[in-house]
């Protein structure tokens, strides 16, 4: 059986940049989009909307030069309106070839919004196909509020479509603006639409306001639409738009007849660089890309793994470039201790394995995260063994941070018998000790992981004086690892958490 092709148009650098509090830099816009197109797979990416300012200017002209350079220019839209041709001058200038153009898809839109009849909408979206068509320029046709006009307009939905079947349309984008569809509306819905006009291309946009979003997504497929619009991370207003990664994976699990061009090994890689772009947090339960999705913490689980892998299902975090992690914690078993032994190439008695269960489950009553770096710590600890040994050790240091000048910081750190002194400024007076710590490996050609998370925690309704934790997540070339300090003081417990990373890379 041949499958049916479906498009997917990214929207995160236009939708999901409506996510409040988010900006992209142009920099990083072109970052995104390269990533989109050439490691992700996505069909189509919506990158700007018109006239929003100098700076979108900028960045979509140099994201339109890259596309033009390597082959990717009708891969580009633009959000456009029906503005008397300022969009289309917009666009020229940008050199973008494929807008967007924002219509209404709902009758009370027009009438208490642009306070037009549709006779008189119509006339104008005319022209501005005209205008395009002058230009060069290919149209799609947003019918903003779509969903809530089929449920309350219906028949001047169809006498739109009617319109748009006379004009040089190319594809018609049919949102879920406001997010109010069940799946059940959103099948009836567009199916009505591709049984009636069979030669359009429908892409469908939906909005997660009731954590439907991927449902309704699925159920547009089912339907018949030509594609999707999805959002990183499931950026976007309000409560975002409909998940990539999860609609990605769903497609390629449950709907064995429709084939699409995303990469599944890219996902988690672009979901965590968008993440870092943007300061908008992935949840750690997030499917597919958040940090706990392919983390079992039941010791039961473990166990239920080892036994015929009785807990695992198809989404299998090898398809995403992850792997399987066993937490550590207070529901921790046996099962999961070993499978951390494991990943550590440490073995133990079943004694031992047992008293070292029982200190990780106190740890985890008292709510200390524990880590697997932290395994060889609490088996030194509970067995009195010299499995770890303090081989680097911070002696003292100086953190200085006055106003009107830059933050420094000055450290004694011992290693190899040897205790070495420097001092360095940094942008804060951790960024100080790290940049002091730099000169010292530099100096013992040795390097560094990379920081590429610095998480703090405080008791909720603790004082000033409460004890403070920062977990930091380091990166080498093979691995990533999670060390943890803990003090009142933040900088100190950064630097406890630091001091145990020097350790663990020298193991």
């Amino acid at each position: 059986m041949s499958k049916r092709s479906i498009e997917i148009m990214d929207t995160t650098l236009r939708d999901g940049e409506q996510t409040s509090g988010i900006s992209f830099s142009a920099s990083e816009k072109l970052t995104i989009a390269r990533l989109l197109i050439e490691e992700l797979g996505v069909d189509r990416i919506e990158v700007a909307s018109a006239r929003v300012s100098e700076g979108e200017f900028e960045a979509v002209k140099n994201i339109i030069d890259w596309a033009n350079e390597n082959g990717y220019i009708n891969q580009i839209e633009i959000l456009t309106f029906v503005d008397g041709g300022k969009s289309i001058q917009w666009m020229k200038d940008t050199g973008a070839k494929v807008q967007n153009l924002l219509t209404k898809g709902s009758l009370n839109h027009l009438t208490y919004q642009l306070k037009k009849t549709p006779e008189q909408h119509f006339g104008d979206i005319t022209k501005a196909f005209e205008q395009a068509t002058q230009e060069g320029i290919i149209t799609n046709v947003y019918l903003e509020d779509w969903s809530n006009g089929m449920r309350n307009s219906s028949e001047y939905v169809y006498q739109f479509l009617d319109f748009l079947s006379t004009q040089p349309v190319k594809r018609v984008l049919l949102p879920d603006t406001l997010g109010v569809l069940i799946p059940s509306e959103a099948y009836a819905y567009l199916s009505s639409l591709r049984n009636r006009y069979p030669h359009i291309h429908f892409d469908f946009h939906a909005h997660n306001d009731y954590d439907l979003g991927v449902a309704n997504a699925i159920e547009g497929v089912k339907a018949g639409v030509n594609g999707l619009h999805l959002t990183m991370n499931g950026m976007g207003e309000r409560a975002g738009n409909a998940p990539l990664a999860s609609v990605v994976a769903v497609i390629n699990d449950y709907l064995p007849e429709i084939r699409i061009n995303v990469k599944e090994s890219a996902l988690y890689k672009v979901s965590k660089l968008v993440e870092t772009f943007s300061g908008f947090k992935i949840p750690a339960n997030k499917p597919v890309v958040g940090d706990n999705v392919f983390t079992q913490t039941a010791g039961i689980h473990a166990d239920g793994d080892n036994k015929h892998n009785l807990y695992f299902n198809d989404l299998m975090p090898e398809r995403f470039g992850r792997k399987r992690k066993y937490a550590l914690g207070k529901t921790s078993g046996k099962a999961n201790i070993e499978k951390n032994l494991q990943e550590l190439g440490l073995k133990l008695s079943a004694e031992d394995i047992k008293k070292v269960t029982q200190k990780i489950i106190k740890l985890g009553d008292k709510k200390e995260v524990v880590t697997q770096e932290d395994l060889p710590y609490i088996i030194s600890d509970v067995l009195d063994s010299k499995l770890y040994q303090d081989k680097v050790k911070i002696k003292s240091y100086v953190l200085n941070h006055a106003k009107g000048l830059k933050p420094s910081a000055t450290l004694a750190i011992k290693m190899d018998d040897e205790v070495l002194e420097e001092h360095a400024q940094g942008d804060g007076q951790y960024d100080a000790f790290i940049n002091a710590l730099e000169k010292v490996y530099t100096q013992k050609k040795k390097s560094l992981p990379k920081l590429i998370d610095y998480a703090v925690r405080i008791p909720p309704g603790s004082n000033s004086d409460a004890l403070c934790e920062t977990v930091i997540t380091w990166k080498t070339e093979t691995k990533e690892f999670v060390t943890r300090g803990l003090d009142s003081d933040q900088t100190v417990s950064a630097i406890k958490a630091t001091e145990k990373m020097l350790n663990i890379i020298e193991l």
